[in-house]
């Protein structure tokens, strides 16, 4: 996969690429479906095939001047890795901004679909809008296909007991603690990467040492004590992870991961983790002190000791 962020840059196919468009927040089933439809068509037309990244994403970009914020399930780089692993051709990282946001529709297909990137092909769903007020939309594309000579398909729809994949219904199943359920929509165990820092010390002191990471800009607001698997390099260890604001002791602003891996004693500070969340153990709470905290960690470790051991039966 070559990513490039510069269409001026684009090594174009000479046989032209088939592409698709979207955020992809949390590269879901539903994505991994239209991936295949992509490079299925990819092959038909004989052209490479081209993933279009929205960067920031419109929501998270325009929530700057009001009180709603977008959660993400990704940061762009987890989101650029999971692309890495289906098998297209490029990633085109398209940078929305002030600028951007004010092209028109015309514009945005002629100078960019067309002309930059040689589309031969392009899967969307009928529900799209892009462009300078959201104008544009499928009908357009469709129109401007037959003058620029590419084709427009509709994306596949993956379901699952009814319901519509979607990277929304996602963060419900998360929010929800839904955690088995979203694994299967995911195709694999909701995870937040990050390295890890020195903090200062105090799980240490308790006994319960913890591996402290930034989770990241603007998550899905996922609080409280989970069983998770942390994963280094090609090992897999259990942990007991607090994700929140650590109310007890100086209830910061900002969210902080603390994985306590169990019965591990390696140094891993500036060494990149991968936390997967397996079930949610309890709420984030605020204990009368520190000799409370420590004893209910105590009990949330033998909690995950138990389920992972009642997991591996």
């Amino acid at each position: 996969m070559l990513l490039f962020k510069d269409i001026d840059k684009f090594p174009k196919p000479q046989n032209g690429c088939v592409v698709t468009i979207g955020k992809f927040d949390g590269v879901h089933l539903g994505h991994q479906l239209i991936f295949d439809q992509l490079k299925s068509q990819a092959v038909k037309l004989d052209s490479a095939s081209l993933v279009i990244v929205i960067e920031p994403h419109p929501e998270e970009f325009f929530a700057r001047h009001n009180d709603r914020q977008f959660k993400r399930l990704n940061t762009i780089r987890e989101k650029l890795e999971l692309l890495e692993t289906v098998g297209v051709d490029f990633v085109y990282q398209f940078n929305f901004d002030e600028i951007t946001s004010e092209i028109s529709a015309e514009s945005y297909i002629k100078d960019i679909l067309v002309d930059g990137l040689g589309i031969r092909g392009m899967i969307i769903g009928d529900d799209f809008r892009f462009g300078k007020d959201r104008l544009g939309d499928y009908s357009l594309l469709e129109e401007y296909g037959e003058k620029y000579d590419y084709q427009v398909f509709k994306t596949a729809a993956y379901e699952r007991n009814g319901h519509r994949i979607s990277s929304t219904f996602v963060r419900e199943q998360l929010l929800g603690s839904n955690f088995d359920l979203a694994t299967q929509i995911l195709g694999r165990p909701y995870s937040i990467t990050g390295t890890v820092a020195r903090g200062q010390q105090l799980g240490a002191t308790l006994g319960f040492p913890t591996c402290n990471v930034d989770p990241g800009f603007n998550r899905i607001p996922l609080r409280g004590v989970f069983a998770c698997e942390v994963n280094l390099g090609s090992r897999n260890f259990k942990a007991a992870v607090n994700l929140g604001s650590r109310p007890t002791i100086d209830g910061q602003k900002t969210v902080l991961l603390e994985a306590h891996i169990l019965d591990f004693k390696e140094d891993v500070y500036g060494r990149l983790i991968e936390v997967m969340f397996r079930k949610k153990i309890r709420d984030e709470l605020k204990f009368k002190g520190v000799d409370a905290l420590k004893t209910q960690i105590g009990i949330d470790v033998e909690e995950v000791r138990t389920f992972f051991d009642k997991d591996s039966v």
